[in-house]
């Protein structure tokens, strides 16, 4: 793998190319514009992009209404009270309803920055000492590394910290993960088999049988997040070859996750790489089983990684109290079953149950990765970009 690049002025280079209007692919890579799962009036899900940053802040009270479905009743906790500035990456429609839910329950008034996670994070490095955020919620873990290895957040308490595996969550215990995203094969069940998926998703590249039948979203967040791991796990060379080998067999190009499960349902290709509440999504909106399914691989293979949408708090922050108890509300049963009922991610407590239609978070092996590494992005684009799929 390359030297990893200063992420910092990565950052600051982002900022100034966004101050002069300029459109950088880069922000993609850091999970900014990655499909956001969002939930509809009719209880099932439709992607969005995340918007791109603002200086604009939203209170709680205006965000998105509340999807017709509900979730659990908000557990009594105290009156907090006081006021708390969020920096989100992951979209109002989306979260909009749980920041309702905690001016609600805990009485503090959340004033949200809603915005490109990859901008929100340059912002907070920008920004400095000064920064009025209290708070960041994170598209993926990526971001919150490059944020945490700046030392702009406080280390979290140890009982938030144990209500989530070690490996959703910051070895330094920095930030923290409150829903996960796990990596998968979408395939038609028209066409293949699960025993016709490969023993490891290196295997793919090669292999005539794959001629013309995969697809993939080289501009996607969550793709070159994957690509990220890749690189960390097995090295640069090993990438390289992977994506060579994909794109000598004519892997079809797509927009996004959900224009490649709609072409694997269509039978238009017979397999694509996404992340796995895309196909339940499909399948929730239609209100049928389709002809496909998620392969996830559970053998601690790159396939099986699981990425997550977190949150950190800041240093720099006057409301850490309030902060605080944002993020154990996030981790509570009932924001959780919200992320599992109705974006289908994975909650990441115990207790609260994912979709039926998804694996089990405990049977899935995932590899050996603190998710932070995820930060080094602009590598991954060099080498999307040299090999042809930028």
């Amino acid at each position: 793998m390359q030297p990893r690049v200063n992420r910092r002025a990565f950052l600051r280079t982002a900022v100034a190319a966004l101050a002069a209007g300029t459109t950088l692919p880069l922000l993609q890579a850091c999970g900014g514009r990655e499909e956001s799962p969002t939930p509809t009036a009719a209880g099932g899900t439709g992607a969005t992009a995340e918007p791109t940053a603002t200086a604009a802040v939203t209170p709680a009270t205006q965000a998105s209404p509340s999807p017709a479905a509900t979730t659990a009743t908000p557990t009594a906790r105290g009156t907090i009270g006081g006021s708390l500035t969020v920096y989100s990456g992951r979209s109002e429609s989306l979260i909009g309803p749980l920041m309702d839910q905690v001016q609600s329950a805990l009485g503090i008034d959340v004033r949200v920055r809603y915005g490109d996670t990859a901008e929100l994070a340059a912002a907070i490095l920008e920004e400095g000492e000064r920064s009025p955020a209290d708070l960041f919620f994170a598209q993926d873990a990526g971001a919150l590394g490059a944020v945490a290895r700046e030392g702009r957040f406080i280390q979290l308490d140890a009982d938030v910290l144990e209500r989530v595996e070690p490996r959703f969550r910051s070895p330094d215990g920095l930030w923290v993960g409150i829903s996960g995203r796990a990596r998968t094969v979408v395939y038609n069940t028209d066409q293949l088999s699960e025993a016709d998926i490969p023993a490891s998703i290196l295997d793919f590249p090669n292999v005539e049988r794959w001629r013309d039948r995969l697809g993939w979203a080289p501009t996607n967040g969550s793709f070159q997040a994957f690509v990220t791991a890749l690189r960390v796990l097995r090295g640069d060379d090993a990438a390289r070859s992977w994506l060579e080998g994909l794109k000598a067999l004519g892997t079809r190009r797509y927009e996004n996750n959900t224009a490649i499960v709609k072409a694997t349902i269509a039978g238009e290709i017979q397999a694509g790489f996404v992340n796995h509440y895309y196909l339940v999504r499909e399948e929730a909106q239609a209100g049928q089983d389709l002809p496909a399914e998620n392969y996830f691989y559970r053998n601690g293979d790159p396939g099986a990684l699981i990425n997550v949408a977190g949150v950190g708090i800041l240093a720099s922050g006057r409301n850490q109290e309030q902060a605080k108890a944002l993020v154990d509300y996030l981790l509570s049963a009932e924001a959780q079953q919200y992320f599992a009922e109705q974006t289908f991610e994975y909650p990441l407590i115990e207790g609260v149950p994912a979709s039926p239609k998804l694996i089990p978070l405990e049977e899935i092996q995932t590899p050996d990765i603190d998710l932070s590494d995820l930060d080094d992005l602009q590598g991954t684009l060099a080498l999307l970009q040299e090999v042809g799929l930028l």
